[in-house]
């Protein structure tokens, strides 16, 4: 069923039950924090974001071309600032297929259709093969750039797979294909094979001498 929904693009990809912090400082989008504040159920404080895929997030050009594929958000903390901006956390909620966006009002709107997120069961040897290497990953990383992850990783694999794909730092192109994977199996697969890719990338870089390694375009950030 198709809906509407506030919208913020942003020059990121999110996830699901990850939690997003912003700063609100241009007038559209203030406009859109104040609409959120005025509803009086925090759970329905709802906005939506895709990714940019051309453009910026600010100025009078704004976006030029979006993703389709983004997430359904909850506002969860507003600060307000003495200038007018606002300092907010956000949690993604479920994922939204954007299918117009409406940029005529204070803020801009978008009619959006919820994307399901397909079979929950996921077989025992993908989840472990992507915990492990997220885990070499994670240790060759902390030495390069520090620690992309606080804590321990989940345990439900849903959360792990949108975990995973959320501090894994890829490139922009990749994190979309992440969120747009049809289940959580499928995700799982494909972060997998991302970070062993990075892998192998690392360990060619670290064997090269340093004039080699500053002539790569590659970059664990």
């Amino acid at each position: 069923m198709t809906d509407q929904l506030p919208m913020f693009p942003l020059n990121a990809v999110l996830y699901p039950g990850v939690s997003v912090p912003l700063h609100v400082f241009e007038d559209r989008y203030r406009a859109l924090v104040h609409h959120l504040l005025r509803t009086e159920d925090p759970a329905q404080r709802l906005f939506g974001s895709v990714a940019i895929r051309e453009g910026y997030e600010v100025g009078d050009h704004g976006t030029q071309s979006l993703y389709r594929i983004g997430v359904r958000l909850q506002l969860t903390e507003v600060e307000a600032r003495a200038d007018g901006s606002f300092d907010v956390v956000a949690v993604g909620r479920d994922r939204i297929q954007l299918d117009r966006l409406l940029t005529t009002g204070d803020y801009p709107v978008g009619e959006v259709t919820l994307v399901p997120g397909g079979p929950a069961e996921v077989p025992e040897v993908v989840v472990q093969q992507a915990r492990a290497t997220f885990t070499a990953y994670r240790h060759v990383l902390s030495s390069i750039a520090g620690d992309p992850l606080q804590g321990e990783l989940p345990q439900d694999p849903t959360y792990l797979s949108w975990t995973l794909a959320a501090c894994s730092p890829l490139p922009m192109g990749e994190r979309q294909q992440l969120l747009e994977a049809e289940d959580t199996t499928e995700r799982l697969l494909l972060v997998t094979d991302l970070l062993r890719a990075e892998l192998r990338a690392i360990n060619v870089i670290t064997s090269l001498p340093a004039t080699e390694v500053a002539r790569t375009r590659w970059s664990p950030n």
